[in-house]
C-alpha cells in the first residue's frame, strides 16, 4: 500500500499534464494541419510574421503556396500561414467591409 501511495502523485501529475498541456497541443496541431490543407486560391491570409496577402497558387509537391502582396508575389510554406489571423480576415463582417 505504501508503494502505491507514493506512485499516486506522479500518476495524477502525468494525467493533469496530459489533459492541460499535451492533448490541447495535439488538437491545435491537427486543426492547423487541416487549415493548411484546406487553403484555396483567393483566400486572404496573414503569415505568422504578419505579412498580409492573397493566395494565388498552391503547390502540393513541396507544400508551399504563392502569395500576392503589395510588394509582389512571394512563395511561402503553408505552415507559415497564421490560422488565427487568417480566420479573422475571412469572417463575414470583415468581408462585408471590403
Amino acid at each position: 500500500m505504501g508503494e502505491m501511495g507514493s506512485l499516486l502523485p506522479f500518476v495524477l501529475m502525468f494525467v493533469v499534464v496530459y489533459f492541460f498541456m499535451i492533448a490541447p497541443q495535439m488538437k491545435r496541431a491537427k486543426k492547423e494541419k487541416k487549415f493548411a490543407a484546406e487553403l484555396k486560391k483567393g483566400d486572404r491570409i496573414v503569415t505568422k510574421s504578419g505579412l498580409h496577402g492573397k493566395v494565388v497558387e498552391l503547390n502540393d509537391k513541396d507544400n508551399s503556396c504563392v502569395i500576392e502582396t503589395l510588394a509582389g508575389k512571394l512563395k511561402f510554406d503553408r505552415t507559415a500561414i497564421s490560422m488565427e489571423m487568417s480566420s479573422k480576415l475571412n469572417t463575414p463582417a470583415v468581408a462585408a467591409k471590403k
